[in-house]
């Protein structure tokens, strides 16, 4: 097995790529009595298009199909439900769906092994009839319609649409009510079969584990299943500027919400993710002067969530929450953007900030939740979770500095 060490948390990663093509990440802690793992296939709801290997013509799948695969995967041909199961055997179980991988989980102190059996089974053997898929089309209208009436989600997804054209994230990852009515178990199964090879596929492992150990018991739960050729994946072209400035929807809320988002260009590239992360905190993050000004002002209290998003075919800022006058607060916003693009970062606040974000960093890798979940969402973009904590120490400030005012 390969082994990568961060010595800044102490912490290493064995990871080897096995003959079906599946690689399996261990992050070993020593003493830690929970125990998590998580199995996740390069597969969200980005892929409506693609070609499956060995074959010459696209394929076309309505939307919401990745996200019905994992409400799908749980029901066995016996009649039990493996998300039962689990939570029987006392662990904590569960699946999501994002934009570009489908992942399922389970964390536990004790019956671990009990619970890894029940996992890879249901992962790596898909029950599908008429009348099951049927049945579950009416659990995710509901599921959609509820969604429908969540301002959260509503205000994000509001968000995608003013900054997209014709890019997928765009799309409501469990889609609509029409596109999941055209779903068949014919076109889960071929979606299936093709995103849920092992070579699509990602194992991460966390807790007190003896890696190589580890490692011979998730091979004796493998299915014979045979590696396949690259998927090639369909992405319709997408302009560089925003489809328009403003989205408003009147929902009964307490207070309004409000998302701002910041169309960039698609680059997974560590260096920027961090230096994005910094200058959103230097310009409204809570110890800001703009957030200050914001609260005294009695426009919001509470400090917003910034998140830079991005995989290799979309990128974006998206800064979110709730705020008595969500016009005032963009107007200012724009305003502190501005100054900062005339007068420049002031270095200590950037110092100030630079080790603030490295202490978030580090302290990700207090939990084997956010560890497993991390490595597995870093891997499918091509990135070792360790790099975040190389490149902010390596690089000397002057350079991130630099990138920071490009990122303005």
């Amino acid at each position: 097995m390969q082994v990568i060490e961060s010595l800044k948390v102490k912490e290493k990663v064995y990871t080897e790529k096995l003959e079906n093509g599946l690689t399996v990440m261990i992050i070993p802690k020593k003493g830690m009595q929970k125990k998590y793992m998580i199995w996740g296939t390069h597969y969200g709801s980005n892929e409506s298009s693609f070609v499956v290997p060995g074959e010459q013509e696209v394929t076309n799948v309505p939307n919401g199909v990745a996200h019905f695969l994992e409400h799908k995967l749980f029901e066995q041909e016996n009649g039990t439900n493996s998300l039962d199961t689990l939570t029987a055997l006392g662990v904590e179980a569960n699946a999501y769906t994002t934009n570009d991988h489908t992942a399922y989980l389970f964390e536990c102190t004790d019956n671990f092994y009990e619970a890894m059996d029940e996992l890879m089974d249901y992962v790596q053997h898909p029950y599908f009839t008429d009348e099951n898929v049927e049945k579950e089309k009416g659990i995710i209208g509901q599921e959609i319609m509820m969604y429908d009436d969540y301002p959260e989600w509503r205000v994000y997804l509001n968000a995608m649409q003013a900054m997209y054209h014709n890019n997928p994230v765009k799309i409501d990852i469990v889609g609509t009510i029409e596109t999941i009515s055209k779903i068949d178990k014919d076109i889960l199964y071929k979606c299936y079969h093709t995103f849920y090879n092992p070579s699509n596929m990602t194992m991460v492992l966390c807790g007190d584990f003896e890696p190589e150990a580890l490692l011979e018991e998730v091979k004796k739960r493998l299915i014979d299943v045979k590696p396949k050729g690259e998927i090639k994946r369909e992405y319709p072209s997408e302009p560089e500027e925003i489809v328009q400035e403003k989205i408003e929807q009147k929902l009964e809320v307490s207070q309004p919400l409000y998302a701002i988002g910041i169309k960039d260009k698609a680059k997974g590239e560590i260096k920027k993710h961090i230096a994005m992360e910094i200058l959103l905190n230097l310009i409204i993050g809570r110890s800001s002067n703009l957030y200050k000004e914001l609260y005294n002002e009695g426009i919001i209290y509470a400090g917003p969530s910034l998140e830079y998003e991005f995989t290799n075919i979309y990128a974006h800022v998206l800064i979110s929450g709730q705020a008595n006058d969500p016009e005032k607060l963009y107007e200012k916003f724009k305003k502190q953007v501005k100054e900062l693009k005339e007068n420049g970062i002031n270095k200590d606040d950037f110092e100030r900030m630079k080790k603030m974000i490295y202490g978030g960093y580090v302290k990700e890798f207090n939990d084997v939740a956010d560890i497993a979940r991390m490595f597995l969402a870093d891997h499918f973009k091509g990135i070792n979770s360790f790099d975040y904590l190389e490149e902010i120490r390596r690089n000397h400030s002057r350079i991130f500095r630099t990138n920071l005012k490009r990122c303005l």
